[in-house]
């Protein structure tokens, strides 16, 4: 009777709640969350004790100012703007790596007049967002003894491929190489993509973790990366189920272009996403100082924590 009373309390006992944890995409769901969809969908982050609630906003450039007003926990962020940022006294950290290569490229047709970097001079080059896109293009143009006065600048918004294929310009810089890559493939217009890394910018990580260090949970947001962790395992060692376990989450993502995308964005999930490259952060800081972007050098410390260090 004493065993059967206690199977019965132990039925009774009420199921640990879940830590609740907001986190803002940096735009609509696509192959870029595949670690965050997959370990929601397999369950990580309900073994992890969360509850994760993914917002996707009105406005890319909204994230990072509603965790920093102390409106969410986590917000999907880019590492150069990070940099920004903090220099305007954002109280941002980044905590956690998502995308641990850049995906930005300079993009032009494929059969245009542009065979190399060299050959922007006089020409006009779309952009989205003034200021890092800016120095990465004067990174690129030094290369060959060029300036921003050497070429004109064209704000397409965000119309980067659309622009590039019209012809209302001969180059676009801040196209992403798994997205807009493909999507001229798809249409049509074969593009090519010159990698800023390899055109005199540092690497930097593309997608990064950003929290509030003045409001942030440390031990939620280390579980959730260690969700996101195992789920990026999953995927590297299960790449097509993967994909089949993400698309299956919206009708919407089921394209030729989500498909391919897919493919070329997981090899760069951050395997470790709470590792923190030091060196990394203090290159692309020195980077933006000597391009004038900011005016003061903001040590490591200020810019991203490493949780997993006591």
């Amino acid at each position: 009777m004493r065993y059967l009373t206690l199977i019965l309390a132990f039925l009774a006992a009420p199921v640990m709640a879940q830590d609740k944890m907001t986190l803002m995409l940096d735009w609509f769901v696509n192959p870029d969350h595949g670690p965050i969809i997959l370990a929601e969908e397999l369950g990580y982050f309900k073994e992890a004790g969360l509850e994760v609630e993914m917002v996707a906003p009105a406005d890319p450039s909204d994230p990072p100012k509603m965790v920093a007003a102390g409106k969410a926990d986590l917000a999907i962020a880019y590492q150069p703007q990070l940099h920004l940022q903090v220099e305007e006294g954002l109280p941002l950290r980044r905590v956690g790596t998502l995308i641990a290569t850049p995906l930005n490229c300079l993009l032009v047709l494929e059969d245009g007049p542009i065979k190399s970097t060299a050959d922007l001079k006089g020409r006009k080059v779309g952009f989205s967002v003034a200021g890092v896109e800016e120095a990465l293009l004067s990174a690129i143009l030094a290369q060959h003894d060029l300036t921003l006065d050497d070429i004109e600048l064209v704000n397409v918004n965000w119309s980067l491929s659309p622009s590039l294929m019209s012809g209302q310009v001969d180059a676009v810089i801040g196209a992403y190489r798994n997205f807009e890559l493909n999507q001229m493939e798809i249409e049509g217009v074969p593009g090519r993509c010159f990698y800023v890394e390899e055109e005199g910018v540092p690497t930097y990580d593309e997608l990064i973790y950003v929290a509030n260090p003045e409001t942030m949970n440390a031990d939620m947001i280390r579980r959730f990366l260690r969700a996101t962790e195992r789920a990026t395992q999953y995927i590297m060692n299960h790449p097509q189920k993967s994909w089949e376990i993400f698309a299956g989450t919206s009708a919407e993502l089921q394209d030729k272009l989500n498909e391919k995308a897919w493919a070329d964005t997981y090899p760069r999930f951050a395997t470790r996403p709470a590792a923190l490259d030091h060196a990394r952060y203090r290159r692309f800081e020195r980077f933006l100082l000597d391009a004038g972007m900011i005016e003061t050098e903001t040590p490591v410390s200020g810019l991203a924590l490493d949780l997993n260090a006591r």
